[in-house]
């Protein structure tokens, strides 16, 4: 019994210390999801000198192993989004990204659907699921591109924007809203 009140005694001691650990810890936590959160949200941030043209010149293939002409692309905001079969969240995004690019203006705005997958998922995907904007099999070398274009994790899904003159407008790991791509769009065609 004594031995159990020592402990209690031990552990009334040790409380505050505890607990300004476990205090320092969340705010540390906090600050690190908030400086993430800001990086995603910069704008107008240059990519490196090149990749935007690259991008352009890469040969694209679609979900029939068509070539892509990405002379298209030129003089247009890019809305790329790399997305997978398998990943619970670039599915249910979808919807939103048809929505958005049937609304857009499709002579100043491209949707762009980079698939990291294998050209069969990405068929019998597409078979099932309507998507009116350009879907390309990126397999490997479209998550290499998505690492090129600030995907630094490697995680999806990834938006980024790029504005005509290649400049990023906006980049976000995770789920877009309505609202990240319309606020993008708004700050490059003004």
């Amino acid at each position: 019994m004594t031995e159990d009140l020592n402990r209690k005694e031990a552990l009334k001691k040790q409380f505050p210390l505890l607990l300004m650990l476990g205090i320092i810890g969340l705010v540390s936590l906090l600050i690190g999801l908030g400086a993430s959160y800001l990086r995603q949200q910069e704008s107008s941030a240059a990519l490196p000198e090149g990749i935007y043209q690259s991008f352009l010149e890469s040969p694209w293939n679609d979900a029939q192993s068509q070539p892509i002409d990405t002379s298209v692309w030129k003089n247009k905001i890019l809305v790329i989004n790399f997305w997978a079969s398998w990943c619970p969240p670039c599915v249910e995004e979808m919807p939103l990204l048809a929505k958005l690019s049937s609304e857009s203006d499709n002579s100043k705005v491209q949707f762009i659907g980079i698939g990291i997958d294998s050209p069969s998922n990405i068929r019998e995907f597409l078979t099932k699921t309507n998507v009116p904007y350009q879907i390309i099999v990126g397999g490997l070398e479209g998550s290499n591109w998505g690492k090129k274009l600030g995907n630094e994790q490697g995680a999806l899904p990834y938006t980024i924007i790029i504005s005509p003159n290649g400049n990023k407008v906006f980049s976000k790991l995770g789920k877009i809203t309505e609202d990240d791509v319309n606020k993008s769009i708004l700050k490059v065609i003004k």
